[in-house]
């Protein structure tokens, strides 16, 4: 095709979309918690589906595999489908490490070798997408594709309850929010801001199971120790948006709650605007958990951006040229700079 966008010379060659499998229906009982030991800790999963492309959905904080239910059956009738649960979260172990996105990264990078995939598709939420985009600053041989959905380490702005809850003594409020006379306290005052419709009205209830799905000490430790990795009282401790132009050739998605109080939608626009050639799904009224809100939109999303684009294959000459220049040498009719990623 003369106008497709993949003719670029980059640190990313596309190669030749495989077959599409024809697509099978997959029953939520086939989607089971597995477990693998890895370093010697438990990294539990969910995996579902043949195609010959994996897709790998990466939950965000405090959360877990499960967040991904209403979209493994659809998504797994066409791709092979692996959800983690990162260490520190779900099933997986909680021991006291380093939950950074780069040691994410790398833990993650274990998991596919170990369950032998070479290369995969990133779907990353929240924390999630900060991970995702890690990932494929570190492992850009590794990564197809990318998609952030409502993902930290983009800009510095973030919720003040996750900046509240960095400061010392967060173990011990996490804690409080246990108690039957605060649980009915929460429970009342999400009513209300749902009532009023508000931003926060459309978030706290998934807010509010994220904060249940921290039952014990492990894993509130495991929550608070995560969020001080890349939270602090001023906000987002770092981005890696100086690093987009390494991922020229890569395609990418932004998809973004228009009512999100986690990480404001604004965060979408400078996403999209330092990527180039990067798509922009914006749901407009949803908050932080788009695929929540509207599951069957976002898995048509997802499958519409998987089937038109192609899988980026990475050069390491051309990746080695663009840390000394700063920029792709694009050659040929049609040539152009494509998709960056913010990798935070």
């Amino acid at each position: 095709m003369a106008d497709d966008p993949f003719t670029a010379r980059s640190a990313f060659r596309p190669s030749r979309q495989p077959g599409r499998p024809r697509p099978r229906a997959v029953g939520r009982n086939e989607i089971r918690v597995r477990t693998r030991e890895l370093h010697g800790y438990r990294f539990a999963y969910r995996m579902a589906g043949k195609g010959d492309s994996t897709v790998v959905l990466i939950h965000g904080i405090g959360d877990s595999s499960a967040t991904w239910a209403d979209i493994i059956p659809g998504l797994a009738a066409r791709h092979r489908v692996l959800a983690p649960d990162l260490l520190g979260h779900g099933a997986s172990a909680k021991p006291r490490g380093d939950y950074s996105p780069g040691a994410y990264a790398n833990g993650l990078r274990d998991l596919l070798s170990a369950l032998g995939i070479e290369r995969a598709t990133l779907v990353g939420h929240s924390l999630g997408g900060a991970v995702a985009a890690q990932f494929a600053y570190q492992f850009p041989e590794r990564t197809e594709r990318l998609v952030l959905v409502g993902s930290g380490g983009i800009g510095r702005q973030v919720s003040p309850l996750l900046r509240a809850a960095t400061l010392p003594g967060a173990e011990l409020l996490l804690q409080a929010f246990q108690l039957p006379t605060v649980r009915w306290q929460l429970q009342a005052f999400v009513r209300i801001m749902k009532m009023l419709n508000t931003g926060l009205g459309v978030d706290a209830p998934d807010l509010l199971r994220v904060v249940d799905a921290l039952p014990d000490a492990s894993s509130r430790s495991a929550f608070v120790r995560t969020l001080r990795a890349v939270v602090d009282w001023r906000g987002q401790v770092g981005t890696l948006l100086d690093r987009c132009y390494l991922t020229q050739g890569m395609p990418t998605m932004l998809v973004w709650g228009g009512r999100d109080m986690v990480v404001p939608a604004l965060h979408a626009g400078l996403g999209h605007v330092s990527m180039p050639g990067s798509r922009l799904e914006i749901f407009e009224e949803a908050g932080h958990f788009p695929f929540h809100t509207d599951p069957e939109r976002f898995l048509g999303v997802l499958h519409d951006f998987i089937s038109r684009t192609r899988p980026a294959r990475f050069s390491p000459e051309e990746w080695r040229q663009l840390l000394r220049t700063r920029r792709a040498q694009a050659r040929g009719r049609g040539a152009r700079s494509l998709q960056g990623r913010a990798t935070g």
